[in-house]
C-alpha cells in the first residue's frame, strides 16, 4: 500500500545508542510519528524523557504491535533478535528498518528477505556508511584506480565500563568482524567489480571470561576473482590498543586513496560511534613519474563540505526508509548487496572456527523482487 497521506506510524523497538539516534532522527521528520517505545530494560524510559515523548512503552514487541498497529517498526537490538522481530512486523503488516546485521546467519537473514517480498513490504538494512558523502567518494576514487586492488580496512575499539558491556553483549550474538565488517565488506565489494572468491580468518579470545572462548578479536581476508584483495581488522575491549585504530586505505595500479580520521577532539577515543564515522579528508597518491623517476604529481587533499556526525548519518539513513515506503523503491539490489557482505563476514567466523579457507564462488544472491 502506497502511504502518500498522513504521518508514517513507526514503533522504535530497541533504545540504546543506535536506537536512540534512530529515535532522534524520527522526532525531527515531517510526516513521521514515533508511536512506541521497546526495550527491555530502563532505556525506553531515558529516551522517551529526553525526546519528551508522551508514547506507550513496551518491554515485548508483540504486544506493542498489537496494541499500536504501526506503519513501520526500527529494530535497533542485538543480532540475535533481529529476525523474530522482524519477522514479527512484517506479519503485522509493516515495514521494517534493521540494524545491520541482517541476522547472526544467512539462514535466518534470507528468511527475513523472502518474508517481505512475499508480503510487499520494505526492509531496509542499516548500512550507515552508504549514506555518508565522503565514504562515497572513497569508494568512487578507488574504482578509478585501476585493477587488481589491495584494501585494507580496520576499526579496533578500546572499550571500558557501559562501553565494554555492550561489546560483552553484542559477542553473544555476533563477533567484531561479523558485526563491524558488513560495513566495510560492503564498502569493498562496491569497490571491485568481481566475485568474492575465498574467504579466510584468524581470530583470538582476548579475555578468557567470554562466553564460549568467543573471538573478541579477528581479521578476515578476501581474494576477488579479478585478483583483488582485501583484509579487514576488528577487535573489542579494554586491552585493545588504540595505534592505527583507524585505516581506511585503498591501493591500485594508478595510485591509492585514503580516508584520513585524526580529529583533535577526539582523544583517540576508538569505542565512541561518533568517531567510526568522522573523516577529516581523503588522500589521494598518483602513481604516475616523470622520465627522471620522480612523481609527476604529488598527493592531493579533498575535503568535504558535506561531513556529517553521527546522529545526521542516522537522519539519511532514515529519510531513505520513509521514501522507500512512500515512493515503492525497488530494493532488490540493497538486500543483495546486505546479503552478500553478511554471507562473507559469516564466511570469515567459519573460517575462524575452522582454520580453513572458505570458498565463496558458488554462492549466489539474486532475488526475485
Amino acid at each position: 500500500m502506497l502511504r502518500n497521506m498522513g504521518s508514517l506510524r513507526i514503533l522504535v523497538v530497541g533504545c540504546g545508542n543506535m536506537g536512540a539516534s534512530h529515535a532522534r532522527a524520527f522526532r525531527n521528520m515531517l510526516g513521521v510519528e514515533i508511536v512506541g517505545l521497546v526495550s527491555r530494560g530502563e532505556s525506553k524510559h531515558h529516551l522517551a524523557t529526553n525526546l519528551s515523548l508522551q508514547v506507550p512503552l513496551f518491554d515485548d514487541v508483540g504486544t506493542a504491535l498489537a496494541s499500536l498497529a504501526p506503519d513501520a517498526v526500527c529494530i535497533s537490538t542485538y543480532p540475535d533478535t533481529h529476525e523474530a522481530f522482524t519477522l514479527a512486523a512484517i506479519e503485522a503488516g509493516c515495514d521494517v528498518f534493521v540494524e545491520k546485521p541482517l541476522a547472526p546467519d544467512t539462514e535466518g537473514a534470507l528468511r527475513m528477505v523472502e518474508a517481505a517480498q512475499r508480503a510487499g513490504r520494505k526492509l531496509v538494512v542499516g548500512y550507515i556508511l552508504r549514506h555518508h558523502p565522503t565514504w562515497q567518494k572513497f569508494i568512487g576514487i578507488a574504482r578509478t584506480l585501476g585493477s587488481p586492488l589491495v584494501m585494507r580496512m580496520n576499526l579496533n575499539q578500546q572499550s571500558s565500563g557501559a562501553e565494554w558491556q555492550v561489546h560483552r553483549g553484542l559477542l553473544a550474538s555476533a563477533s567484531p568482524i561479523v558485526d563491524c565488517g558488513v560495513h566495510y565488506v560492503d564498502v569493498m565489494c562496491q569497490m571491485v567489480a568481481a566475485r568474492p572468491l575465498r574467504v579466510s580468518a584468524i581470530g583470538a579470545c582476548l579475555d578468557p571470561s567470554l562466553p564460549d572462548g568467543r573471538c573478541n578479536y579477528g581479521q578476515l581476508q578476501i581474494v576477488f576473482s579479478d585478483g583483488s584483495v582485501g583484509w579487514y581488522e576488528a577487535g573489542w575491549g579494554p586491552m585493545m590498543s588504540q595505534t592505527a585504530f583507524f585505516v581506511k586505505d585503498v591501493i591500485g595500479p594508478r595510485g591509492a586513496v585514503s580516508i584520513q580520521s585524526i580529529h583533535p577532539d577526539s582523544n583517540g577515543a576508538s569505542a565512541k560511534v561518533e568517531d567510526h564515522v568522522r573523516a577529516n579528508a581523503i588522500r589521494v597518491h598518483h602513481a604516475e613519474l616523470t622520465p627522471s623517476g620522480s612523481f609527476a604529481r604529488p598527493d592531493e587533499w579533498l575535503t568535504q563540505t558535506d561531513e556529517p556526525g553521527h546522529d545526521e548519518l542516522c537522519r539519511r539513513e532514515q529519510e531513505f526508509f520513509v521514501r522507500a515506503i512512500r515512493e515503492q523503491l525497488d530494493l532488490t539490489s540493497h538486500l543483495e548487496d546486505s546479503l552478500a557482505s553478511l554471507s562473507i563476514v559469516l564466511a570469515a567466523d567459519q573460517a575462524i572456527r575452522t582454520g580453513q579457507s572458505v570458498d565463496l564462488s558458488g554462492r549466489e544472491f539474486s532475488l526475485v523482487s
